[in-house]
This record gives structure tokens, C-alpha cells and sequence, in this order.
């Protein structure tokens, strides 16, 4: 990147966040256990996972029937017994996270009449929960089956989806965090995202961005022997740096609302560049091969969340990780250990993030 003057950070006042998805799945470690290990680790907040509220209700279940993901009343009261054992903890509940496949359905149809149904229903879960903030990454729905136009998802009606959310959360105070995933339809990119949250033009829709999302999209690539995108490595890196200097010049820190946090492993076998189970190659690499930075992953991470505190930005740095080792088949032992090593290992990202600034 090109030279910046100096810039005086205190990396201790950013706050930090953990996904309670990376930290073993909810039939191996049930919320109560991540929460008092994240606290222990010094985590002064939490992305709560959908999967996590949905195993601790059924856990907590009175009656014999299952609760299904569409049983709001059921999580509400679930999310309101989450809040307080958060409150005990001394954890704020930053997020909810993920909303998938939400923009971008044709009007009328009953896919779109879906996605603003659970929009409401989460919108009900995130007041029970204390959080204002909800994820929503770029939709990874077939192009077919979306709003088409010129050739392409019909961008237009992506920004009116996501305006006409936003009014519909802003009524309760509520945001959304819009996040490029790097496998998505439409908008894999930073920038994608960025221009979209631009014109929706509301006040409560701003950024999450992701090193890996980034990182994994513009030079990273899990099919490539090399794992790095074609075009020669002197143009992908001169290519990489002009897209984060870009970032960091034109995307007010207002606009940001976290940073999530991870590398990625350079597969041991180059992916199929294929669909297998409804996912492309990079949607693959990022379910089992994202491990927290400085253990094993190869990505120039670093360089996005240099970027991002160039915008200004000062708020919640999050570690979301998905470390199946480099088979992405391996599972969490010690799960404090680990919360430990994540908090060492975000500490020293930003630490580094923050040399040379």
C-alpha cells in the first residue's frame, strides 16, 4: 500500500468479539460452555449464532415437541434466558448472525415473502436478545431463480430489498450488517457490498466486512495449485493493495459495523471447481478451512484490517473462525485452550495491523 502518515491507535479501546460458532458446534459445546470460556478469555462480546440459539431452546425445551426455526415465540423466550446469561457473564450479544439468502427474490413470489417473514421473526429474537445488529451476508441463490436484468441479478431490486428491511428494522432501532460472502451471486466483493449499501441510503445498513471474505475473494482461490487467483503474483498483489487502498479512501468508518477476523488454509489438494452439495469452492473452503490467524493459514489478511482502521474505524473486532485443520475435518479439544490462543492471536493482528499506520 502506499505510504499514510502516522496514525496514533489504542488498540486496547477496540473492542473485541467472538462468534459463538467457532467454538464447536452446539451438540459438542452447549452455549453456557462458550460463554463462560469467552468471558475467561477476556471476549467482551459474542456474535450469537442462529444454531446456538436454536440448540439452547431445545435444550431448554419444557415440552416434548421440537422447536423448529420458524417458532418464534419459542426462541424469543429462549433468546430473553440467553440475555441475562450474557448480562451474568458481563457479555454483550453484538449480533445475531447468519441471515442467508435473503435479497434479490422476485416480488410476489413465495421465497421472497419467506425471507421478510424471518426477517421479522429475527428482528423479534434480536429484541428479546438485546443486540440492534443483524447479519445478513450477500446472497449465494442461484442467478436463475433471482430478479434478472441486462444479463445479471437485477441490482436494483437488491437495494430496494435491503431499503425496504431497513425501514421495516429502523423502527425498533434496529441495523443491518451487510457482509460479502466471496462465493455470493452477486456481490462476492467489498466494493460490491459497499456500492449497495450506498444506495440503499439508510442510516442503519452499514459493512461487515471480513479479512477472509476479502482476502479469500480477491487473492486467495482454493482451486488454483498455488491457492492464489490467475493473473501472475505481481499483478494479483498489485491488484489486491489498489483494491484496499480503495477501501480504505472511500468507505466512511460510520459505514463499518465489525470486522470479523480469520485466515484460511491453503488446501493440501486444489478444490474442484465445481457445485458438490448446493456449494462452490470457496462457499466449501470457508465452512472447514478457516483457522485464526498466525496458525497455519496463508491469506495477507493483515493488509485488510490495516485498511479498515485507516477509514477511522475503532469499533468491534470479531474472530470468526472455522478451523477443521487442513483435512477440515478436525474438531475443537480444549475448547479454553483454544479461546485462549483466539484472544492472543487477535491481539496480536491487531497489533500488527496497527504497525506502520
Amino acid at each position: 500500500m502506499s505510504p499514510t502518515p502516522n496514525i496514533d491507535i489504542d488498540i486496547t479501546s477496540i473492542p473485541l468479539s467472538y462468534a459463538t460458532c467457532s467454538l464447536g458446534s452446539p451438540s459438542t459445546t452447549p452455549l453456557e460452555t462458550k460463554l463462560t470460556t469467552l468471558r475467561s478469555a477476556s471476549f467482551t462480546g459474542i456474535e450469537l449464532a442462529f444454531p446456538d440459539l436454536l440448540a439452547y431452546a431445545n435444550t431448554h425445551n419444557p415440552g416434548t415437541t421440537q422447536i423448529l426455526p420458524t417458532d418464534y415465540p419459542a426462541l424469543i423466550h429462549a433468546a430473553a434466558s440467553i440475555r441475562s446469561l450474557c448480562e451474568s457473564h458481563n457479555l454483550r450479544t453484538m449480533m445475531l448472525q447468519p441471515f442467508a439468502n435473503f435479497e434479490g427474490w422476485p416480488r410476489g413470489s413465495a421465497e421472497r415473502e419467506d425471507a421478510f417473514s424471518r426477517a421479522k421473526g429475527w428482528s423479534e429474537i434480536m429484541e428479546a436478545l438485546g443486540t440492534d445488529l443483524l447479519q445478513i451476508g450477500s446472497t449465494d441463490t442461484p442467478e436463475e431463480k433471482l430478479c434478472r436484468k441486462n444479463g445479471g441479478v437485477d441490482r436494483e431490486a437488491v437495494v430496494e430489498d435491503l431499503r425496504e428491511l431497513a425501514d421495516l428494522l429502523g423502527r425498533k432501532g434496529q441495523r443491518i450488517a451487510y457482509e460479502n460472502w466471496c462465493w455470493s451471486t452477486h456481490a462476492p466483493n467489498w466494493k460490491d457490498v459497499w456500492e449497495i449499501v450506498r444506495d440503499v441510503g439508510r442510516e442503519n445498513v452499514g459493512l461487515c466486512l471480513d479479512t477472509f471474505q476479502t482476502a479469500g475473494g480477491e487473492w486467495g482461490d482454493p482451486t488454483a495449485p498455488e491457492g492464489v487467483v490467475s493473473g501472475g503474483e505481481d499483478d494479483v498483489r498489485k491488484r489486491y493493495e489498489y483494491s484496499l487502498e480503495e477501501l480504505a479512501r472511500t468507505v466512511p468508518a460510520e459505514k463499518i459495523f465489525l470486522l470479523q477476523v480469520s485466515d484460511a488454509y491453503k488446501p493440501l489438494t486444489p478444490f474442484e471447481d465445481e457445485v458438490v452439495d448446493g456449494a462452490r469452492p470457496r462457499a466449501r473452503w470457508s465452512h472447514d478451512f478457516r483457522p485464526m490467524p498466525y496458525h497455519g493459514g496463508y491469506l495477507p489478511i493483515e493488509e485488510v484490517g490495516r485498511a479498515v482502521l485507516r477509514t477511522g474505524f475503532r469499533g468491534w473486532f470479531s474472530m470468526e473462525i472455522f478451523d477443521g485443520g487442513k483435512t477440515g475435518e478436525e474438531e475443537i479439544g480444549d475448547v479454553e485452550g483454544f479461546a485462549r490462543e483466539a484472544m492472543g492471536s487477535m491481539r496480536r493482528f491487531l497489533e500488527r495491523c496497527a504497525e506502520g499506520l
